[in-house]
C-alpha cells in the first residue's frame, strides 16, 4: 500500500504542561505506528526551544501528540504555520477555544447545543464564587478553564468544599469554569474527518472520570457502543458532529458528553487532541468502528497533508 507522503515527520511529544507524561505516552504509540507502516517519522521532546528543535530535525510534517498547554492551545500549531510545517488536527483558532472550557461552551450555546449552567470565575473573585454557588447550586464542577486530562477537576457538595475546589483549580489557571454537576451516564463520540465514528460509554471506578481513571489500566469500564437507546445514541452523534464543526475543528477530535437522565447529551467539551495511549478513548472507538490503530495514524496524517 503506497504511503501517504514521503516527507519525514516529527512526532511532537512531551511537552512542558501538566499532561507531559500521557504526551509521551501518546507520541510513542504514534511513532511506533508511523515507523512500522514505513513512514521516515522521529520523536521530537518539545521544550521553550521548539523552533530551532524543528528546524535541526528537519521535518517537513508534523504529527502532534502534544497534550495541554502550548500543544493544544493553538501556540505550536501557529509556530508550525509561520515554519511552512503541515500539521495534525486542528488549526490556530479552533484549538485555542477548545482549550477554553468557558470559550467553547459559549459557543455551543450559541449554536443551540445542550450545556448545562455554568460560570466563570477569575482569581480572587469570592463575590463570583458566592454567586455561582447561588445561581448553580450544589453539586458543583469546578475545573481550571484551559486544562485537560481532569487535572484540577473537583465535584463540590458543600460549601466547606468549594473554596479548596476553586484553590485548587486556580493553580493551574487564572480563570475557572464552575459548573452544575448534571448527573448521568459519561458517553464520548469520536470524529474523524467529517464523520461521528460512535459513541463509547465510561463507567469509571471513581465518582468521576478522574485522571486515574482515565491512563490506569482497570481505572473504568468501557461501552462500544454506548449503551442508550437508539435515538438518543443519534442524537449525540450528531451533536457531537455539530461541536466538532462549530469550533472550526479539523482531522480528528473527541467530544465529550454528560447523558442526562431524561436523555438529553450535555455537551461538557471538545477535545481538539485526543489522547493516542493504549488506553485512549479515540483509538477504542475507532477499533470499535473497524478502524485499527495503525490505520487511524495514517487517516490523521492524511487528513493533515491533503490540508
Amino acid at each position: 500500500m503506497a504511503l501517504v507522503t514521503k516527507k519525514k515527520i516529527g512526532v511532537l511529544m512531551g511537552g512542558l504542561s501538566s499532561e507531559r507524561e500521557v504526551s509521551l505516552a501518546s507520541g510513542a504509540a504514534v511513532l511506533k505506528a508511523l515507523v512500522d507502516l514505513g513512514y521516515d517519522a522521529v520523536a521530537i521532546d518539545v521544550g521553550r526551544d521548539a523552533g530551532e528543535q524543528i528546524r535541526k530535525a528537519g521535518i517537513e510534517a508534523a504529527f502532534n501528540a502534544l497534550h495541554g498547554k502550548f500543544g493544544e492551545d493553538g501556540a505550536i500549531q501557529g509556530l508550525l504555520e509561520i515554519m511552512g510545517i503541515s500539521c495534525t488536527g486542528s488549526g490556530i483558532l479552533a484549538s485555542a477555544m477548545g482549550m477554553n472550557k468557558i470559550v467553547s461552551k459559549t459557543l455551543f450555546r450559541a449554536y443551540g447545543l445542550p450545556v448545562g449552567p455554568f460560570m466563570a470565575v477569575s482569581r480572587g473573585d469570592r463575590e463570583a464564587l458566592r454567586t455561582a454557588e447561588k445561581e448553580i447550586g450544589y453539586p458543583l464542577v469546578v475545573k481550571p478553564s484551559s486544562e485537560g486530562s481532569s487535572v484540577g477537576v473537583s465535584i463540590v457538595n458543600g460549601f466547606e468544599q468549594f473554596e479548596p475546589a476553586a484553590k485548587l483549580a486556580f493553580q493551574y489557571d487564572p480563570e475557572i469554569i464552575v459548573e452544575k454537576y448534571i448527573k448521568g451516564m459519561e458517553v464520548q463520540v469520536g470524529i474523524l474527518g467529517e464523520r461521528a465514528l460512535g459513541a463509547i460509554e465510561i463507567v469509571p471506578k471513581d465518582v468521576f472520570y478522574s485522571y486515574k481513571a482515565k491512563y490506569e489500566k482497570g481505572g473504568s469500564e468501557h461501552f462500544f457502543p454506548a449503551r442508550i437507546p437508539d435515538e438518543v445514541y443519534r442524537r449525540t452523534l450528531d451533536a457531537g458532529l455539530l461541536a466538532h464543526r462549530s469550533l472550526g475543528c479539523r482531522g480528528y477530535s473527541r467530544v465529550d458528553f454528560i447523558i442526562g437522565q431524561d436523555g438529553v447529551p450535555f455537551i461538557l467539551e471538545v477535545n481538539t487532541l485526543p489522547g493516542m495511549t493504549a488506553t485512549s478513548l479515540l483509538p477504542e472507538i475507532a477499533q470499535g468502528a473497524g478502524i485499527p490503530f495503525p490505520s487511524l495514524v495514517e487517516e490523521i496524517l492524511r487528513l493533515a497533508i491533503a490540508g
